[in-house]
Order: structure tokens, then C-alpha cells, then sequence
């Protein structure tokens, strides 16, 4: 069995409630996202950028700029904005991209800036 730290557990929990929180608050906020709990997102993205490891910032860079970059592209010309009974699903995905977005864009920023401080200490 693998032995977690307490950074590693804290990063993992920070990122778990907030991808939770995220797809909630997406589904039922809709495009009225309250923006204290945007500011909830940002504030658990932060801690989750702080507790990735060095080893993982180059695959989380990867995956989270992925991420930011497709949910980005998908709020912005977002074409699928189909009513199923009465539910626009387009508004409900774009809303659940957009607090995504407010988890990992500050997360992605730590670990870049992290990278980057690694890098000029070499």
C-alpha cells in the first residue's frame, strides 16, 4: 500500500470537492454562478496547483491546459443548444465549463509558475 502524504491528501480532496462543486454549481446555478462560490473554485484550485509534486507538473500542465483551452473554446462557440424538455442543454454545459475553468485556471497558473521558478533555480 502506498504511503499518501498530507500535502498529496489535501491536493486530492481540494480537487475532488472542486470538480464536485463545479459540475453542481454548473448544473443547477446555470449562467447565475454566484461568484463567491467562484471564488470557493479559485481558492481550491490554488491549493490544488501548490500540492502538485514536480515529478507530476509536467502531466498536469499537459492535461490542464488541455482542459482550459477545449473548455474555453466550448463556451465560446458553443453550437449544441438544443431545448430537451424545457432544459437548454447548451447553457448547462457551458455553465458547468465555466466553473471549471474558475478551478483550474488558477490551479494550472501555480504549477506553470512553479515549473518556471524550478527551472531558474537550475
Amino acid at each position: 500500500m502506498a504511503v499518501v502524504s498530507r500535502d498529496g491528501l489535501i491536493g486530492a480532496w481540494s480537487f475532488v470537492i472542486g470538480v464536485i462543486l463545479a459540475l453542481l454549481v454548473g448544473i443547477f446555478a446555470g449562467s447565475n454562478i454566484n461568484p463567491v462560490v467562484l471564488g470557493i473554485l479559485a481558492v481550491l484550485g490554488i491549493v490544488v496547483g501548490f500540492t502538485v509534486s514536480e515529478r507530476d507538473s509536467q502531466k498536469f500542465l499537459l492535461a490542464s491546459v488541455s482542459l482550459v483551452l477545449v473548455s474555453y473554446a466550448g463556451i465560446q462557440g458553443f453550437v449544441l443548444s438544443a431545448a430537451i424538455s424545457g432544459i437548454d442543454i447548451g447553457e448547462i454545459i457551458a455553465s458547468v465549463l465555466g466553473a471549471l475553468l474558475a478551478l483550474f485556471v488558477p490551479a494550472t497558473i501555480v504549477v506553470a509558475l512553479k515549473s518556471v521558478f524550478s527551472i531558474a533555480q537550475r
